[in-house]
């Protein structure tokens, strides 16, 4: 003679007649053959946790056709906001990729070393004798031809662009990373 235990084998009828067909339920709307058989074995296993808080009369398939009505709708809700925050993610990186090109494109490195320039340009100047300074100063700020410069100080046009050239091939060894 068998013990059996009738809670188990109304159990065990239920899920055999239903477990198919609710499966293939939950398919319809998750559209994931393993997330709905787990939302309909999860539906089970809530039915058979409260059967004894259940009424007598409770009709058992109704019941767990009910609870994974709402499993799959939870599902499906929880999808939607997991869509919505990436759909707001992909939005954010977008923006951000748009503003770093547009940034770029509007880049100018000569603007961003213009300011480095001309510092390491007064520098240099600096470290110039006296005469080699002033008579470039003349020629390049001023806009004096480098014969009005000879003329304006009584020297050689020689000398002019010996002063000339002695600053340029300083500029050049200090400009060498920008040029």
């Amino acid at each position: 003679m068998k013990n059996t235990n009738p809670d188990i084998e109304a159990f065990n009828r239920l899920f055999a007649d239903f477990k198919s067909s609710f499966t293939r339920f939950a398919f319809t709307y998750i559209r994931d053959a393993s997330v709905a058989e787990d939302l309909a074995l999860e539906s089970f296993m809530y039915y058979w946790e409260r059967r004894g808080l259940l009424p007598p009369d409770t009709n058992a398939a109704a019941y767990v056709m009910t609870t994974l009505k709402h499993k799959c709708i939870n599902h499906l809700e929880r999808l939607r906001t997991e869509e919505a925050a990436a759909g707001r993610i992909r939005e954010q990186a977008d923006w951000e990729l748009r503003t770093r090109i547009s940034t770029l494109q509007a880049c100018d490195p000569e603007e961003l070393f213009r300011s480095d320039i001309q510092i390491i340009v007064r520098r240099t100047l600096l470290t110039m004798p006296d005469r080699s300074r002033n008579i470039f100063i003349m020629c390049r700020y001023k806009n004096m031809t480098q014969r009005e410069v000879a003329t304006a100080l009584g020297i050689s046009l020689k000398t002019v662009e010996f002063h000339i050239a002695k600053v340029i091939k300083a500029l050049r060894n200090s400009l060498q990373d920008y040029l």
